[in-house]
C-alpha cells in the first residue's frame, strides 16, 4: 500500500502524547475525514500513547498517510521496547488492567478503528498498528 507521507513521533515524556493528538487530528483533517472520524482516530491515538508511555516505558509512533486505490487513510504504529503483553487476547477484553485504568485503552482503541493488530512478545516489547479509512 503506497505511504503518501510519514512521520515517527517521539513518546517518552506526558507532553509527547498531547503533541501525539494534535499531530493525529491534524492529518486526519488533511485526509479529510469528519469530525467523528477525526475524534475516533485521536481517541484511539491517545490511548495507544498512554500505553506507550505508562505500560511501555516510551517508545514512538510512526504516522502514515496511505492510499489504496481511490481511498485515502491513516496508518498509526506505535512501539516500544517494554516489558510486552503476556496474554494478548486477555488484555483486549474490557475491565482488564495491569495498572489503575479502567481497562478499556486496547479494546476501546480497537473498535474505534478500521484495522488493528497487535504483537507483543514478553521482555521484546509490544508493536499496535491502527487504520482509519476516511
Amino acid at each position: 500500500m503506497p505511504v503518501v507521507k510519514a512521520e515517527t513521533l517521539p513518546i517518552l515524556v506526558q507532553n509527547d502524547m498531547v503533541i501525539v493528538r494534535q499531530s493525529v487530528r491534524a492529518w486526519a483533517s488533511q485526509v479529510g475525514m469528519s469530525i467523528v472520524d477525526q475524534t475516533k482516530i485521536v481517541t484511539a491515538a491517545s490511548e495507544l500513547a498512554r500505553n506507550t508511555l505508562v505500560y511501555g516505558g516510551g517508545g514512538s509512533v510512526n504516522m502514515e498517510l496511505i492510499q489504496d486505490g481511490s481511498r485515502q487513510g491513516l496508518r498509526l504504529t506505535f512501539t516500544d521496547q517494554g516489558p510486552g503483553i503476556p496474554d494478548i487476547s486477555k488484555a483486549l477484553s474490557d475491565g482488564f488492567t495491569t495498572g489503575s485504568g479502567m481497562g478499556l485503552g486496547l479494546g476501546g482503541s480497537k473498535r474505534l478503528v478500521n484495522e488493528f493488530e497487535i504483537d507483543s512478545a514478553v521482555g521484546e516489547g509490544t508493536r499496535v498498528t491502527v487504520t482509519r479509512w476516511k
